[in-house]
């Protein structure tokens, strides 16, 4: 069954439905805030070279008419600079021609179909920088009237295979005669909804701990050159431990990312405009509130498990 999930045009001499085929049967993506990390859309969500077909609905009100200079749909894949739009781009762009110049009249459809099309990147809704993908329906009407446009987004995700290499984490935190720990994670590379597991080992503590904890952060990076901005947010904090641990204690750690859904994969230089890196932030906050800590990259990716 095929469902309208589009409207533009209230008030206008027209309206616009677009009708994707399979909307009802197709799973979704959840589209979180990169500042609250809370839901604030659901899109679509297609497959890197799955085509992405439907119908267009254009009615004009009863008793009227629209002259226009023809109709197209647009598939469109973009990156936006949030902070600096010159620097936006366009990496995909394909155009169906649905109507030559003429005159509308009552309701019409025109079915449309962007055939295995390319979808290279995954959907980011980042605080700087956004990846999108979207159909744009365009009627273009006379010199000097304004063009009745609609665009509507879809989401797209990759799946990747499980890493061959997949490296333990171990690394020491120490101040002289005051605090020596070593702590371990299991892996390095992790899938989203993966588990962090590791232990925390406490050499020597000779200075009042009153509690650790376990952070995930992202960073954000945009642009080249002048033109780089960086962002650092923390995306996930997770209390390990409570209280004053003695000399030879060792603490487990257990995280469970599905908790986050915000996260996304790693990201390396999409089309050479911007990168995401997560880490594990260990933090140790003594009596006195000064907070000691130690951060380790890790690699994020999704399974078609995750979807």
């Amino acid at each position: 069954m095929q469902s309208a999930l589009s409207l533009l045009g209230l008030g206008s001499s027209c309206s616009i439905v677009l009708v994707l085929d399979g909307a009802d049967e197709r799973k979704t993506a959840i589209i979180y805030s990169p500042t609250s990390h809370k839901r604030i859309d659901e899109l679509p969500l297609y497959g890197e070279t799955e085509t992405v077909s439907g119908k267009v609905v254009i009615a004009v009100k009863e008793g009227k008419s629209l002259q226009h200079m023809g109709i197209r749909i647009e598939f469109i894949g973009a990156i936006e600079m949030l902070y600096d739009r010159e620097s936006s781009q366009e990496f995909t762009s394909l155009v169906r021609e649905l109507e030559d110049p003429g005159i509308l009249v009552g309701t019409k459809q025109y079915p449309f179909a962007f055939t295995q099309v390319e979808k290279a990147y995954d959907t980011y809704n980042g605080v700087n920088v956004r990846l999108r993908y979207f159909l744009r329906v365009t009627v273009e009407r006379p010199p000097y009237i304004p063009n009745i446009v609609k665009e509507y987004d879809m989401a797209v995700a990759h799946f990747q295979e499980e890493p061959q290499v997949n490296n333990t984490i171990r690394m020491e935190v120490g101040i002289e005669d005051s605090l020596h720990i070593e702590f371990e994670y299991k892996k390095s590379k992790l899938h989203l909804s993966d588990v962090v597991l590791g232990k925390v080992y406490f050499l020597q503590v000779r200075i009042k701990i009153k509690r650790m904890e376990l952070e995930i952060k992202r960073r954000e990076s945009a642009g080249t050159g002048v033109h780089a901005v960086n962002e650092m947010d923390t995306l996930a904090k997770f209390e390990i431990m409570d209280g004053s641990p003695v000399r030879g204690e060792s603490i487990p750690v257990r995280m469970f990312l599905s908790a986050y859904p915000s996260l996304t994969p790693t990201y390396k230089n999409v089309n050479n405009k911007f990168s995401v890196k997560y880490f594990l932030n260990l933090v140790l906050v003594d009596e006195d509130d000064r907070r000691y800590f130690k951060q380790h990259e890790i690699f994020l990716w999704r399974t078609v498990t995750t979807s």
